[in-house]
């Protein structure tokens, strides 16, 4: 079957072996280009399987499914209290990472992975529920209430899932986006020019500058919540968070809550809200075309907020 590989610090498109071994095989329909794929590739991070974490296809019967890309060993302390995100097996869990992923023809999962799609949920966008679910994760660990006013600092596509789940709740939502095309989403989505303080402040960008912004937002007692993922050392602002002493709130992935997977959360908001889809997704380029698609996922000032490949 076809897959993408990182070879030679380029994407490449390869014939590799049809995927076998326990568990259920899917054929991918829709396979997100995430900011960490493009980080990966950039550090030159030795990876011999196959990329892609944001995933969805159909089963065998046709039952159309996404991928919770996540295998957790279940037994440590923190499985067994559904913080699987924090599981102790470290990456070797994450498909797309420590795992073979979904920029392929087929891959096999655990069951446990498989998540069911709404009804009015395609599968064609289904990948979408994975970021989504990364959004819904942090504002959960934030303790995100529908009296909260939220600030967003950064608008790719995390950025713009966290307004959608935060608009969600009830939240008073606003959004710090760098061009144009990135602010006519967030408005679509519910995210207004930000004014004023917010109790919490969320960093989609990644990096100092972007952590600096959204402290300038926060109101003294605030609570910052680092969502986006940085590959490099990143520093506070030092007087600021002395000044009005946040929460600073870390966040990876996505666990439980209660008995429901956040996973299982952002496919029914995606269901019920089909704008976010429609916004976020911009791009869709076939499996060959892997190059292309991500060479159009770096450049945001093209109009690209998430690009998509289609086996």
């Amino acid at each position: 079957m076809k897959a993408v590989k990182y070879l030679d610090g380029s994407v490449q498109v390869v014939d590799v072996p049809i995927p076998e071994g326990p568990g259920v095989r899917v054929r991918i329909r829709s396979a997100g280009i995430c900011g960490s794929d493009l980080a990966m590739l950039d550090s030159g991070f030795e990876m011999a399987g196959i990329p892609g974490h944001e995933m969805a296809g159909v089963l065998a019967d046709g039952t159309p499914v996404a991928i919770e890309p996540v295998a957790p060993c279940g037994v440590c302390e923190f499985c067994r209290a559904g913080d699987y995100q924090v599981c102790r097996s470290g990456t070797e869990r994450i498909f797309g990472v420590g795992r073979n992923g979904g920029m392929a023809e087929e891959i096999v999962v655990p069951e446990r992975c498989l998540v069911r799609l709404p009804s009015k949920v395609q599968v064609d966008n289904a990948s979408l529920i994975e970021p989504l679910a990364v959004a819904i994760h942090g504002l959960r660990r934030a303790g995100a209430r529908p009296t909260d006013r939220v600030v967003v600092v950064g608008a790719g596509a995390i950025g713009l899932c966290a307004v959608a789940a935060a608009a969600a709740i009830g939240c008073t939502v606003a959004l710090a986006a760098r061009h144009d095309h990135q602010k006519a989403a967030g408005a679509r989505l519910g995210g207004g020019e930000p004014h004023g303080e917010y109790d919490i402040a969320i960093d989609c960008a990644g990096g100092t500058s972007g952590i600096a912004d959204a402290c300038d937002w926060l109101r003294p007692n605030g609570k910052l919540l680092l969502l986006s993922a940085s590959w490099e050392e990143i520093r506070l602002p030092g007087l600021v968070v002395a000044a009005k002493e946040p929460e600073i709130v870390g966040s990876t992935m996505y666990g439980m809550s209660g008995v429901v997977r956040d996973i299982d959360n952002a496919a029914v908001l995606l269901g019920l809200n089909p704008a976010i889809a429609s916004t976020i997704i911009t791009h869709r380029f076939p499996l060959v075309a892997a190059a292309e698609a991500f060479a159009m996922a770096r450049d945001r000032s093209a109009g690209a907020i998430k690009v998509i490949l289609e086996p």
